[in-house]
C-alpha cells in the first residue's frame, strides 16, 4: 500500500501527502499519547504532539496516515506513548505502513552491511522501526 501511495503522490512525505488528501493536521500537547487518527464529520483529523522532535512527528504522521488509509472507521487513539508498538493488528499495520513509507527499498539495499542499530542512528527511528522494515523487506 505504501509504495501505491509514494506513486499517487510523487511523495514519501507523510505531511505532503495528508496536505494532499484533505487532512486536517492539529498539533497540541497531548498527554498519554504521541498522536492519534480521527475521522469525524467527514474529515479526516490527525493529531500529533507539538512536543515531539522532528524524526518522531514524521513517524507519527506516517503512522496515523496509515491508519487514516486502514482503518478510517475506528475512531481510537491509536499509539501507546511508551512502547509505540502495541500488538493489536490495527497497530502493526500502521507501524508497518509507516516503516515501508519512510525507508525505502533503495536505502536497505545501499546500506545493507549496516546493523539494524546503525541504521536506526542513520536514519532517525526507533530500532524497533528498522526492525519492523527489514522483517517486511525480506518478506518481498
Amino acid at each position: 500500500m505504501a509504495e501505491s501511495i509514494v506513486k499517487k503522490h510523487h511523495t514519501r512525505n507523510p505531511f505532503e501527502i495528508i496536505n494532499e488528501r484533505n487532512a486536517i493536521l492539529i498539533y497540541a500537547p497531548l498527554v498519554d499519547v504521541r498522536g492519534f487518527y480521527q475521522y469525524f464529520q467527514r474529515n479526516h483529523l490527525i493529531y500529533i504532539d507539538e512536543n515531539l522532535p522532528d524524526n518522531e512527528k514524521t513517524f507519527v504522521c506516517a503512522h496515523e496516515l496509515g491508519h487514516m488509509l486502514m482503518h478510517q472507521g475506528e475512531n481510537s487513539v491509536y499509539m501507546d506513548t511508551r512502547t509505540c508498538f502495541n500488538t493489536n493488528k490495527p497497530e502493526i499495520e500502521a507501524n508497518t505502513f509507516a516503516a515501508e513509507l519512510l525507508i525505502p527499498d533503495e536505502i536497505i539495499l545501499e546500506n545493507h552491511n549496516m546493523t539494524t542499530e546503525q541504521l536506526s542512528r542513520l536514519l532517525g527511528y526507533e530500532k524497533s522501526l528498522i526492525d519492523l522494515r527489514l522483517k517486511s523487506y525480506m518478506s518481498l
